[in-house]
């Protein structure tokens, strides 16, 4: 990695790296109690919803096919508001003073049933929920909930346990949040920089499984968003597509396809971004990729219609500025410098643009899971809340807001929650007429966007074999061709493209959506098939009449089989090749979109399924996948 050589400048810069990026050490400036406050009037029940929850192209449904927009909000304080040092019971030792006693903030000040009936009162449907890694396996029972006794004795554990059942009784839509590594605050080089800093992969995916088997039964817990906030720690560098143990793109492969094929089928699986990547020092590359990697390597799960990409942007971070002040601090502009346009072409570009780009293979929903300003901001703070806001709504995006919960005293202390809860169990809230967040709070939860059912899309999925198998497949054995890279689409759609090299292919299911029937998938490594000599002098490999490819395999570049599935319509008639092996042969339309950068691809039109691949062995060939045989479907 190229930091190795700057170990000497990250160590003297380990205090301020990143640090905050995420809600952390932020500007507090009391200003005098004001005394206009809303009444706590009873709130509307929550729209009626159906779980499980899917996606249909860039939005996110219920099991009626109805748009379910996340109206969210993070209830923080399970993951920790402990700073790391002295006694995690002193207010000084934690963030802002807000001692959340490993619990959700507030549940020492507000019996939990207010609290979630306030959450109601915002116009939420749904709560992102941060747990740490720590919190699983902690034995120390809790203390000093106060105002909810019966919580007091529990480990942290059980008491998320009644959090999610509370919210969930009360018809919210729960998202698990694996916030940290350890129970303390986030976000800076402070040991949960990844998903594993300070444990195994393996430890944070079977973590993963425990709670996703562990909610199963209960509906409304509907998402699993993997890790808050990947980022640089004081060595290394996250990337996405590497391959090693910094890749984020795979990690995340790897536990979404574990929790929905061995915990929960039907739990959404949210990715975020990478969140900070560089030395934040002028002279050095930085960068906040977020999402702008998913053009060129989405995710491709087991089972489709569960993902949902995130992202956060907060008002004193940046495109490249970490968020720092003092040490750690450069030139580059923070998102609050950006003007309304440039704000909305930065979002567009890093976030925005998966869910506002159709029929490609990584359009999907967009969660801002966090985004946040304190009531009192300065002018710039403000001016880039009211656009981001605007910016949301314009764009029609799933948001949750940081934090929900926060303490005051007489008004005084911190003022980015949504809901304030003094020691006596006064409440102050967005809502309040002296709350000028409250104008764009309104705009943003009483937006309607599109609304009712959401007819089905033809989805477009890419697969990548570079450095592990793409086996997206769960009817084929994992280990279909043994020693060979295997790419096998989702089991509900159909392959439709190949990479020459590369090791890409693209599925669909345009045109025949679970075109699959029941019954063996068959691997093909001969000529046996072939109908008609439809690459005269190249080595064809062609799956049956009546079936359709799958998938395929290679050792290296080289083709070593391809996967066919039996259909559950009529497959047959004419075909045509496309030939990859001197340039692209794609529909001039575009669909699906680039699903292996850099290399030759073939794919078939939308109404056609691919039969056989083939390849040549002679003289100045390589064994590479050099044609594509296309088929109509039956119209």
């Amino acid at each position: 990695m190229r930091t190795r050589l700057l170990a000497p400048l990250v160590l003297l810069l380990t205090g301020a790296l990143l640090s905050p990026t995420s809600a952390t050490a932020r500007p507090e400036r009391p200003e005098p109690a004001a005394a206009a406050t809303t009444p706590a009037a009873d709130p509307a029940p929550l729209p009626a919803w159906t779980p499980p929850l899917s996606t249909r192209g860039r939005y996110i449904v219920d099991a009626d096919g109805r748009r379910f927009k996340l109206r969210s909000g993070n209830w923080h304080g399970s993951s920790g508001t402990w700073n790391g040092e002295g006694s995690p019971d002193d207010p000084a030792n934690n963030h802002a003073g807000e001692v959340g006693h490993r619990a959700p903030l507030g549940l020492d000040r507000m019996p939990m049933a207010e609290i979630i009936t306030d959450f109601r009162r915002l116009g939420l449907n749904s709560v992102r929920l941060p747990f740490s890694n720590e919190m699983i396996g902690d034995t120390q029972p809790v203390s000093g909930l106060t105002a909810n006794p019966q919580l007091n004795g529990l480990r942290p554990l059980e008491v998320f346990d009644r959090v999610v059942g509370a919210l969930t009784d009360a018809g919210f839509a729960v998202i698990l949040n694996n916030h940290s590594t350890k129970s303390r605050w986030c976000c800076g080089v402070d040991g949960s920089e990844r998903w594993n800093s300070g444990q195994s992969t393996q430890k944070w995916v079977d973590d993963w499984l425990l709670l996703a088997e562990r909610y199963r039964s209960n509906p409304r817990v509907v998402g699993a968003d993997l890790r808050n906030e990947v980022r640089r720690d004081v060595w290394d560098d996250p990337n996405w597509g590497l391959g090693d143990a910094h890749d984020w793109a795979a990690a995340a492969q790897q536990a979404g396809d574990r929790i929905l094929k061995d915990a929960n089928p039907d739990l959404l699986i949210m990715i975020e971004g990478i969140n900070w990547a560089g030395i934040p020092v002028d002279g050095f590359w930085r960068d906040r990729p977020h999402l702008k990697p998913v053009a060129t390597l989405s995710h491709t799960l087991v089972r489709s219609h569960k993902l949902v990409y995130a992202a956060h942007y907060y008002g004193y971070t940046g495109p490249r500025h970490s968020g720092a002040t003092g040490i750690g601090e450069t030139s580059d502009p923070r998102y609050r410098d950006l003007g309304r346009t440039e704000l909305f072409a930065e979002m567009r570009r890093s976030a925005a643009y998966v869910a506002g780009t159709p029929d490609q293979h990584f359009t999907a929903p967009v969660w801002i899971s966090e985004f946040g300003v304190a009531k009192d901001a300065d002018a710039r703070d403000r001016a880039w809340f009211t656009d981001t806001v605007d910016f949301l709504v314009e764009h029609d995006l799933d948001f949750a807001y940081w934090p929900l919960v926060g303490f005051h005293e007489n008004d005084r202390g911190n003022q980015w929650g949504l809901i304030r809860y003094a020691a006596d169990g006064t409440r102050r809230s967005v809502l309040d007429t002296d709350d000028w967040r409250g104008a764009s709070w309104r705009a943003l939860t009483s937006a309607s966007g599109r609304q009712g059912v959401v007819e089905p899309v033809r989805s477009w999925s890419m697969l990548k074999a570079t450095h592990a198998d793409a086996n997206r497949s769960l009817r084929a054995a994992a280990d279909w061709d043994s020693g060979a890279r295997k790419l096998t689409c989702p089991d509900d759609q159909r392959l439709i493209g190949i990479s020459q090299r590369g090791q890409g292919g693209l599925c669909t299911d345009a045109g025949a959506a679970a075109l699959g029937a029941s019954g063996a998938l068959n691997r093909v490594t001969s000529e046996a098939g072939v109908t008609t000599d439809w690459a005269r002098g190249f080595t064809k490999y062609q799956c049956a009449e009546g079936q359709f490819m799958t998938g395929y395999s290679v050792r290296g570049d080289r083709v070593s089989a391809v996967l066919c599935s039996p259909a559950r319509i009529a497959l047959a008639g004419p075909g045509r090749t496309l030939w990859d092996d001197r340039g692209d042969s794609r529909p001039s339309s575009g669909e699906g979109g680039d699903y292996a950068t850099g290399f030759h691809k073939a794919q078939c039109r939308a109404d056609e399924y691919a039969a056989g691949i083939a390849f040549s062995t002679a003289v100045g060939r390589a064994g590479t996948p050099d044609a594509l045989y296309c088929r109509g479907l039956p119209g």
